[in-house]
């Protein structure tokens, strides 16, 4: 490994008061780079405040540079300080680049999902013209492309028919073992599980943004379909409020079954981890998915999954999840109310979801991250 090297990464995403899965990516390898590489010195960028969930380790090689700017910060006092600095290399976490780098830098750049050219319906029209040019951008100016998933790189290679597939490297998200896998005595989870009025096994978990693409509207639908048969089911929405989430409320508000279905806002890691090992089951029926991070903390809580058979899902999930129809309210009902009943197969994704479980760290995401970087 090159002695004295410098690595520039943009951080601004740790200040960010909500916590998603770009966030958690860039924290969980920010925790590893500096021991994996003590030889190199990473200038870590970011905006103004580090969001106190998401602060980065204190190593000796990371330097950190508070460079606020209130206006199109990656554009303007990002690219200016990247600029002048040319350093040898830059490593952009998030699916954007600053319209000017200079040619001596490296840029390398994750790509973490193509989800508002496959369904931008989904998305605020007023940001569509800002993602598709921030993702331009990156794919055109970044020497090497981190794609979080083979989909992900099959949805690239789609969208960009320039780019070469050798441009791109696979690299799969982690999950963090230690805490989701640390399992509560039955009498604290029950105790902690008071707190939202909620009993061990009684409720289908979904952890995610309330947004569109997520399917939350179809999947309150099912869980009125599944509430006719298993009566005591509830439904528990883990998440924040995101764009378009309006109909995934006004559901909420004409189903019949309205005081069983339990919308938490954000949760404390904490308490997510709670909910995780309280749940009967976990469900995540996404229209899409540039990976699916929560279907990994659902096996590491050892929670059977239900999830869609489509993009990314089926790479992670594998053969340790029940797949259904995200279109369809019927077959997502079915199969919520057979995942709810049929306890062997409970048992079986469980023991499928902890194999499953042997193919993802962050060890493994850093290592090779930083790897690619560094080649």
């Amino acid at each position: 490994m090159k002695q004295n090297r410098e690595i520039a990464v943009q951080a601004s995403d740790l200040d960010h008061k909500r916590v998603d899965g770009t966030r958690v990516y860039l924290n969980e390898i920010l925790k590893r780079f500096g021991t994996l590489d003590t030889e190199t010195k990473f200038h870590l960028y970011h905006r103004s405040v580090f969001d106190p969930s998401l602060v980065p380790p204190n190593f000796p090689n990371y330097l950190v540079k508070v460079c606020f700017f209130p206006f199109a910060w990656m554009q303007t006092r990002f690219a200016w300080e990247i600029f002048w600095t040319s350093p040898e290399k830059l490593f952009l976490p998030i699916q954007a680049a600053p319209f000017f780098v200079s040619r001596k830098t490296e840029v390398t750049a994750t790509i973490h999902d193509l989800a508002f050219k496959r369904y931008p319906e989904t998305f605020p029209r007023r940001h569509l013209f800002k993602l598709n040019l921030l993702l331009g951008v990156a794919v055109r100016r970044a020497d090497k492309l981190i794609a979080v998933s083979e989909s992900t790189k099959n949805d690239l290679l789609e969208f960009f028919p320039e780019l070469l597939p050798e441009r791109i490297r696979v690299i799969h998200h982690g999950f963090d073992s230690e805490f989701f896998g640390t399992r509560l005595s039955p009498l604290e989870l029950s105790e902690k599980l008071k707190n939202y009025q909620l009993q061990s096994t009684s409720y289908v978990l979904y952890v995610g943004a309330l947004q569109p693409r997520k399917n939350l509207v179809r999947l309150i639908k099912a869980f009125n379909v599944a509430k006719q048969t298993m009566f005591e089911m509830k439904l528990v929405l883990v998440g924040e409020k995101a764009w378009l989430s309006g109909e995934i409320f006004e559901a909420r508000e004409k189903s019949p079954y309205k005081e069983d279905i339990i919308m938490t806002g954000a949760v404390s890691f904490e308490d997510l981890r709670v909910l995780y090992q309280g749940a009967r089951l976990f469900v995540f029926p996404s229209l899409y998915e540039g990976f699916g991070l929560p279907i990994l903390e659902a096996f590491a809580s050892r929670v059977p999954v239900l999830t869609a058979s489509n993009s990314s899902l089926l790479e992670v999930g594998g053969k340790a999840t029940l797949y259904c129809n995200a279109r369809s309210v019927d077959d997502i009902a079915e199969k919520l109310e057979r995942l709810w009943s049929e306890e062997a197969l409970q048992e079986e994704l469980i023991q499928r979801g902890e194999e499953q479980l042997k193919k993802f760290s962050w060890d493994k995401c850093a290592e090779e991250t930083l790897e690619y970087i560094e080649s």
